[in-house]
């Protein structure tokens, strides 16, 4: 009696990539002599797509604003993608996987190229706090049901 193959779930990164980098100093080089701590804004949208079976592009979008008094120390916008292999996974555990988890492995990647960047800009590396991806999943989901209603 020969059983069925078991089909094991997988979840695999293929690849991933810096898809576009901005790196703003309008008023350097007075804004490098800037005293005091900056106000920093940070924004974060995330767009996935399905590029083929089993395979989906995940792009990790942070935009960054600094400023003081009222003057813009510097702008950061980073599209940071990863391409991932999902196989074997349930049809109602893909959009989280992809949303949740497929940004939670990509931040670490970001985190560093926006701290090289800012210190390569000539402050001190920005090191962005971490992301609760679950949490912005499901604040998303609360506002695509409040304007599908």
């Amino acid at each position: 009696m020969n059983a069925a193959p078991q089909q094991t779930p997988s979840f695999a990164v293929k690849g991933q990539y810096i898809k576009d980098l901005s790196f703003e100093n309008p008023h350097a080089p007075q804004s490098l002599m800037a005293g005091g701590k900056p106000a920093i804004e940070v924004s974060v949208d995330l767009k996935a797509q399905k590029l083929q079976d089993d395979i989906y592009e995940m792009t990790v979008h942070i935009s960054v604003r600094a400023a003081a008094e009222g003057n813009t120390l510097f702008l950061v916008d980073l599209a940071y993608a990863g391409i991932f292999e999902v196989v074997n996974i349930p049809a109602d555990r893909i959009e989280p996987l992809i949303l949740i988890d497929c940004p939670f492995v990509l931040f670490p990647f970001v985190r560093r190229v926006i701290a090289d960047v800012t210190r390569d800009g000539g402050f001190p590396p920005l090191m962005l706090d971490p992301i609760d991806f679950h949490a912005l999943y499901l604040q998303n989901r609360e506002k695509a049901a409040g304007g599908a209603s």
